[in-house]
This record gives C-alpha cells, sequence and structure tokens, in this order.
C-alpha cells in the first residue's frame, strides 16, 4: 500500500508540474500567438527590433520544449538522484520536464489550429493579448489540453513504477526487490497492482472530460 501511494502520488505531482509547465509554454510557442499583435496581422506595424524579440521568443521556447522532451526520463532521473539523492523528487522532476516539453508541444499545435474568427473578434473588440489568452484561446482549448493531459497521466503512472527501480520506495522499487528474492508471485501482484493504477487513472479521466463536454 506504500508504495502504492507513492507511486500514486509520483505521478500526480508530476502531472501537475507538466501541466502548468506545458499550459503556460503553449502560448509563446505558438506560432499565431507569439507575435506582435496576436490575430490581427498587419492592424499595427511594429518595429523590427519588436518583431524580432517575438521570432526570439517563440524559437526559444519551442527549442526549449524540444530539449527537454529529447532527453528521456530516465536520463533526467539518473542525473538528478545524483544531484538531489535517493528520493521521490528526482523521480517527479524527470518526470515533470519530459512531460512538459510534450504537454507544450501539443497545447501550442493546439492553440495554433484553433478556429481564429472568435479570437479575432475578441480583439478587434479592444481585448488584450493577455484577456484573448485565458477568456479566448485556453477555454476553447481547454477540453483538448485536459485530453492530453489524463493521457499523459497514464504514462506517468508507468514510468513512476519503472523508476522506482532507482531506488525510491514505489511499485517499481517492490517489483526489483520481489525480482531480487526470485518471488516471482509478488512481482505478478506488483505488475497488476500497476495496471490497476492506470486503468483507475483512466476511469477518473473518462469522467472528467465528459464533464468538461457537458458543462461546454
Amino acid at each position: 500500500l506504500e508504495a502504492l501511494r507513492i507511486t500514486f502520488a509520483i505521478s500526480v505531482a508530476a502531472i501537475v508540474l507538466a501541466g502548468i509547465g506545458g499550459a503556460l509554454a503553449a502560448f509563446p510557442a505558438a506560432r499565431t500567438f507569439a507575435t506582435p499583435d496576436p490575430f490581427l496581422p498587419g492592424a499595427v506595424r511594429s518595429g523590427a527590433l519588436v518583431r524580432r524579440a517575438w521570432r526570439v521568443l517563440l524559437g526559444g521556447t519551442r527549442a526549449l520544449l524540444i530539449l527537454v522532451r529529447a532527453i528521456p526520463e530516465y536520463i533526467w532521473a539518473y542525473l538528478l538522484v545524483g544531484m538531489l539523492g535517493i528520493s521521490p523528487w528526482p523521480a517527479v522532476l524527470a518526470l515533470a520536464l519530459h512531460n512538459t516539453g510534450i504537454l507544450g508541444k501539443l497545447d501550442a499545435e493546439t492553440v495554433e489550429n484553433l478556429p481564429p474568427d472568435a479570437l479575432r473578434a475578441m480583439r478587434g473588440a479592444g481585448a488584450s493579448r493577455r484577456q484573448v489568452a485565458v477568456f479566448g484561446a485556453l477555454s476553447a482549448a481547454f477540453s483538448r489540453f485536459l485530453l492530453y493531459f489524463f493521457y499523459r497521466w497514464e504514462t506517468c503512472v508507468r514510468e513512476s513504477t519503472v523508476l522506482g527501480m532507482l531506488g525510491v520506495v514505489s511499485l517499481g522499487y517492490a517489483l526489483n526487490e520481489a525480482r531480487i528474492r526470485d518471488r516471482y508471485d509478488d512481482m505478478v501482484f506488483y505488475v497488476l497492482l500497476g495496471a490497476l493504477l492506470v486503468l483507475a487513472g483512466d476511469l477518473v479521466s473518462f469522467v472528467a472530460r465528459r464533464a468538461v463536454r457537458r458543462a461546454a
């Protein structure tokens, strides 16, 4: 039960951090938003320095997202264990970094593909960039953000089990201990516990997404 609780806590902490990071990075990584005057092309003639600054922000954010998702969770965890020692935090941060890169990319593409008419109307009515982002783009893309969030959470549950083999007391650690002691019945039991945790996450995801669709 303790290993199951820690595995669940690692996955939840990691995906919450990744979800926040991905959502925040989505807007400066979206080509339609990271412009001098989003959704109103040509309305205001910005200077070359301003346009260059936005291009740097766009390119830098996208490059950072590529970097953090290109490095596997296991490498992040290995590096973080060396810096922070054996505790749940290396697993949490490793999963959060990798999934921030993935969610940031997916969320940015969602923002880029939003129907522009409503957002353009908000900008034409005088809404600020922040108001368009929060009340326009985020509200329109929220259900898709939630879909990606829960999908990656299921991945975090599986990966937090594997990362437990680094020494964190979780299902992975218990699984490794059972393997060392040749207790294969315990190994099967821990594998089934991990699968049960993933199924529970899938059920929560289904209920949450259905509630969002009904509210919309």
